[in-house]
This record gives structure tokens, sequence and C-alpha cells, in this order.
């Protein structure tokens, strides 16, 4: 009986503003004398694209691993989320309705997540990187941020973001407010140059991380992450390797293992 595919796929930033230089790009692409418009909706173009690729995934999939920042900001309020992302909910529900599993990890950018994801769309959450023989190999499964970045900034601004005694006062203030503040924070960030090219294999956090971990796990043959924005697939060792899986800002790719092999692909539809 042939196997069914794993998927996995990172970093779309769902409601990103940058998205609207991404489409702006690929309408310019194909139609050089099309003008972006300034009020039209490019997240939505980007969720349609992402529901296609879904669509794509699940003809032939055992399970689908979402590692992090699918929205670029999330926060679930006791009875409120936030709006928007109908279409990639709705698709995910249908996905799960039908048995296929969905694995949600949190990001740096949707961390703040209670229990929606799980009751209104069957998702399974991971709040902590997994662990998980598949198809008689081991993955080590995260989105990567804090993993391997030893610096004090970046812990704690981590450390922040992730306190629950931080969560409640944030909660209280009115959502047009820190949704604004979220999506300014991202942009402003990603202007900046907030994740630069690849570092190189000495230098790189997840790569050092992995390389690492392996001296206690020897027996991982997958580590697999997001979070950088980069596509890298590097072997460690003959039975090892470290997959970071791009993102859906540049690159619409995702990772695919069919039981034997592992490949990252680009989502490329037929004009």
């Amino acid at each position: 009986m042939e196997k069914k595919k794993i998927y996995f796929l990172s970093d779309v930033h769902l409601g990103s503003g940058y998205h609207k230089k991404t489409v702006g790009k690929l309408q310019q692409a194909t139609l050089p004398s099309t003008k972006v418009d300034d009020n039209y909706f490019p997240q939505l173009e980007i969720e349609r694209k992402l529901c296609r690729w879904l669509d794509m995934a699940k003809q032939d999939a055992a399970a689908i691993y979402l590692l992090g920042d699918i929205f670029d900001y999330w926060f679930e309020y006791k009875n409120v989320v936030p709006r928007g992302f109908v279409r990639f909910l709705g698709k995910i529900a249908e996905i799960t309705d039908s048995g296929i599993e969905v694995h949600f990890f949190i990001g740096n950018h949707d961390i703040w997540v209670t229990d929606y994801l799980q009751r209104e769309c069957g998702m399974i959450v991971h709040l902590q990187p997994l662990v998980k023989e598949i198809y008689g190999k081991k993955f080590f499964l995260a989105h990567g941020d804090g993993l391997g970045d030893e610096s004090l900034s970046f812990r704690v601004l981590r450390s922040i973001f992730h306190s629950k005694i931080c969560r409640v006062p944030y909660a209280a203030i009115h959502p047009r407010w820190t949704v604004g503040f979220a999506h300014w924070w991202s942009n402003r960030n990603r202007e900046n140059g907030e994740m630069p090219d690849y570092f190189g294999e000495n230098k790189e956090h997840l790569v050092l991380f992995a390389k690492k971990h392996l001296k206690v796990a020897p027996n991982i043959n997958f580590f697999i992450f997001g979070h950088r924005h980069i596509m890298l697939d590097l072997a460690l060792t003959r039975e090892s390797r470290v997959v970071i899986l791009g993102d859906w800002l540049t690159y619409f790719s995702y990772g695919v293992f069919d039981g034997d092999n592992f490949t990252l692909e680009i989502f490329e539809e037929e004009v």
C-alpha cells in the first residue's frame, strides 16, 4: 500500500501588510502594466492561494504540519478572536472533518492561543517542540524561535511574549490599539531587516541547535523548522538533516515527506 504524504509549511503571516509587496511583484511579473490598487487587500489573495495549496495537499496527505507564524498576529480573548481568515479556518475545518490530522505549532507571531483552533477547527495545537516518529524516521518539529539564540535581548523579549502574567493586562486593552500596534511592530521589524539571509552553517542558530541536540539525541533524522524565512536543506550526518521551510512572503515554499524522501518544494500554479 502506498504511503500517504506528510506536508510541512510555515511563516505564511496571514494578515501582514507586507503581502502587498508580494502580490504586487506577482502581478507585475504576469501583467507588467498593472498598478496595484491601494484599496486592494492582498492578504485575501495570499489566503486564497493558501487554501488552494491545502486543496492540493489534502488529496494525498496523511497529516499536515503548520510550523508557526501562520498568522502575522493572533490573540484569543475569552469570547473573541481576530477578524478575518475565514477561508483558511473553514478549509482547515473541512480537512480535519475529513479525518486528516492538522498540527498547529505556535510561532513568535501567533503564540497567544487558547482553545479556539482546537474546538472550532479541529487542529492539534503544540505549544512546545515535538519529537515524532513518522514512517520509521524520527522528526524534531518546531517553529524555531528561541532555539540556539542565546542573546539576552531575544530571551527577554520572548519571556515577555510568553508570560501569562503579561497576557492578562494586555487582554484588557481594546483590540483597536493592540491589533494595530502588533501589525506596526511586525512590519517595522521586517522593513528593518529582521530576517537576514543565511548566516552560514557555523553561525545559523537553528543549525547550531540541531548539531548540539544530535549529541544527546543522535537518532533524529530530520530537524524541521520555520521562523528564519530561508529555504535550507542541509545534511548534518549521513542520517540527519536540518530543514528550514522558507515562507509565504517570498517563496511560497513547503516541505513534503513521502515515507522515503523529504523534499523542499515551491507551490507553483498553472496560469
